[in-house]
């Protein structure tokens, strides 16, 4: 299973309160495939949540809904009763013939109902992109002024959502790891939540590591850079036979850094014996440069 089909598994596993799972229905409800006098349906994949919209129905309207397979695989849950989706849409406080719909807040009755309608909400129209790929967690909404009163709903929740369309629908959506982790816990996915936070951690350790190596190559980089012309000037001693000229102290280091190319200068005087410092180091390179320019 994908990690958004785990997210809603997990939301649905969870044990709620009367008045919450109320909530969870209207949100399952207004953002599913249809809400009005005309038609009250769900359309989903999910099969934990064609059950859970099935059952709640049952539990709390007293309707009995029917269902219809379809070719992709998807579950289409419906009121194939007129009087029945009347039933239903009395229970919410709507008509169906409202003009635009909008949150009706009299539905929630606990400072919990409010998250519940959220996770109800992402249900029917939400999904959450693997981590391992990229943070991303999207509620595609049927109607504007609704998605107006969710991300105002939201906002109570310090949840932050950036806004869009996509094919005449509005988009409410997340890219920033820190507002998904809240957000699927505030919808009663710790789990995934928990799993995000972990993906997060393991990718930060990498790129952390991959950092200090390219940090690391950078450097050595440059040293062998930085080297290239002191090589070339031990080089040509060698050739003319005149290294034993050059002093004992200025000999060792030429030596070693012949054979040690990648060494930096701290290094390189660090290996010496007695050791000398850094710009010890670079002071008899520049010494051994000369000394080869004029022999």
């Amino acid at each position: 299973m994908s990690f958004s089909s785990n997210a809603k598994e997990e939301i649905c596993g969870l044990t709620r309160s009367a008045c919450c799972r109320k909530a969870l229905l209207y949100g399952m409800l207004q953002t599913g495939h249809a809400f009005s006098s005309e038609g009250i349906s769900l359309l989903t994949e999910q099969g934990g949540t064609a059950d859970l919209y099935a059952g709640l129905l049952r539990e709390i309207c007293g309707v009995q809904p029917a269902e219809e397979p379809r070719e992709s695989g998807g579950r289409y849950v419906y009121l194939p009763l007129a009087a029945h989706r009347q039933q239903v849409l009395a229970a919410f406080g709507h008509t169906g013939r409202e003009v635009t719909l909008r949150l009706n807040r009299a539905n929630f009755e606990c400072e919990d109902c409010a998250a519940a309608y959220l996770a109800g909400v992402f249900l029917a129209c939400g999904a959450i992109t693997n981590p391992e790929n990229a943070y991303h967690l999207e509620f595609r909404l049927p109607y504007y002024t609704l998605s107006r009163d969710l991300v105002a709903l939201m906002g109570e929740m310090d949840l932050r959502p950036k806004q869009g369309s996509r094919k005449g629908s509005r988009l409410l959506y997340f890219k920033e790891s820190e507002q998904i982790e809240d957000c699927l816990t505030r919808m009663g996915a710790t789990g995934a939540s928990l799993e995000l936070m972990g993906v997060k951690m393991v990718k930060d350790i990498r790129n952390n590591a991959n950092r200090v190596v390219n940090c690391e190559s950078a450097n050595i980089d440059k040293t062998v850079a930085a080297a290239a012309p002191q090589l070339e000037a031990i080089r040509r001693l060698r050739e003319r036979g005149t290294m034993g000229l050059l002093p004992q102290e200025l000999r060792e280091l030429a030596e070693l850094r012949c054979d040690n190319p990648e060494m930096s200068l701290r290094e390189l005087g660090a290996a010496l014996d007695p050791p000398i410092s850094r710009s010890g180091v670079n002071h008899r390179l520049q010494r051994i440069m000369e000394f080869a320019e004029d022999n």
